[in-house]
């Protein structure tokens, strides 16, 4: 992890279950396709895609797949590709050693479980190099130009379109179809997602009313706000909740999709029903409520507070993918109702 918070997504965590590969529009032709392998669309390669850091030439249907950052495993999987090889995330890993989403997944559906390598700022090269890849998959992710430049060496690498982590969730699965020569199929996981969404939304119309922010810190005396379409946040607002209006104020600190405002505008949170949030451990939790300006925020102090511990739902409530929505939509709903209960009317 990149600092207390991790990178999760924007400055936080991210990821989930699902069953076999359900989440998608259609699940016999999904399954059918993960036993089967992905068939690309005619006429979609050689195809070239351009990034912030270079243009990734793809000249044939890429075989064997490795992806690096969060999220591209789950869609090339969602896709009937189950890559060779992924970016280990130990934090929101199950007894498995697997993101559970991912696991059951790739067990559900027969396949043989991806290699894992280090990430992040140690990548292995030489794990990815073993995997002999026909393409690196990293839209969401933090490589840097340096590692791009290595990574190229290996094998065509799609990296981020604008600014590392923060692709918007629909823009990560149309690069990803693209990628991998099925670009209608993609849009069909993205309509798919909508639509949970929208029935979510549609089930629990008691949430309409409801504004929320969704904080982070990076330890005592610091606060931080995801703003409203980092993938954490989008997933709440999917669930049919309105993102209290005073995150729209808050000036973006480059790159992160997120706002660092600091502990003493702690105040400026006091019409937020609702606060979302997380910590990576009960010891840091404690130190983090001890703060008096961060307990007199209302939502905190009457308790309206979603603050799951589970790891993989952390991890999972943070990305938007066609694996991960429809079990954090399972899991989600009763914590929001809970905290939702200390709301006054």
């Amino acid at each position: 992890m990149t600092s207390t918070v991790g990178r999760l997504g924007g400055i936080g965590l991210t990821v989930v279950l699902a069953l076999a590969l359900t989440s998608c529009g259609n699940a016999e032709e999904d399954t059918a396709a993960s036993e089967g392998g992905a068939t690309a669309e005619d006429g979609a390669f050689p195809v070239s895609i351009e990034s912030a850091l270079g243009t990734a030439e793809i000249p044939e249907e890429p075989e064997r797949v490795v992806t690096l950052g969060q999220g591209s495993a789950e869609t090339a999987i969602a896709l009937g590709t189950v890559p060779v090889g992924i970016e280990s995330y130990e934090w929101g890993s199950d007894d498995t050693g697997y993101l559970p989403w991912i696991h059951e997944a790739v067990t559900e559906a027969g396949e043989e479980l991806p290699t894992q390598f280090a990430g992040a700022t140690d990548i292995d090269f030489e794990a990815i190099i073993e995997l002999e890849p026909d393409v690196i998959l990293s839209p969401w992710s933090g490589i840097t130009q340096e590692q791009y430049d290595i990574l190229s060496d290996i094998a065509p690498t799609v990296a981020y379109p604008d600014l590392p982590w923060s692709t918007d969730w629909d823009q990560q699965i149309e690069i990803i179809g693209e990628a991998l020569g099925q670009p209608e199929e993609a849009r069909g996981l993205i309509e798919d997602i909508e639509a949970q969404f929208a029935e979510a939304a549609a089930e629990n119309e008691q949430f309409a009313d409801l504004t929320f922010s969704y904080i982070y810190t990076d330890g005592p005396g610091t606060l931080g706000v995801f703003l409203p379409d980092e993938q954490r946040v989008a997933m709440v607002r999917g669930l049919g909740l309105t993102v209290d209006p005073v995150v729209e104020t808050f000036p973006e600190t480059e790159g992160t999709d997120s706002a660092v405002i600091g502990l003493e505008n702690a105040d400026k949170l006091a019409d937020s029903d609702l606060v979302f949030t997380f910590y990576t451990d009960a010891e840091t939790r404690a130190e983090i409520e001890a703060q008096e300006l961060y307990a007199s925020i209302p939502a905190v102090e009457r308790g309206s507070v979603v603050a799951p511990d589970d790891t993989s739902f952390v991890t999972a409530s943070s990305i938007i993918n066609p694996l991960t929505v429809p079990w954090v939509i399972d899991r989600y709903v009763p914590m929001i109702e809970e905290a939702a209960a200390n709301v006054e009317d």
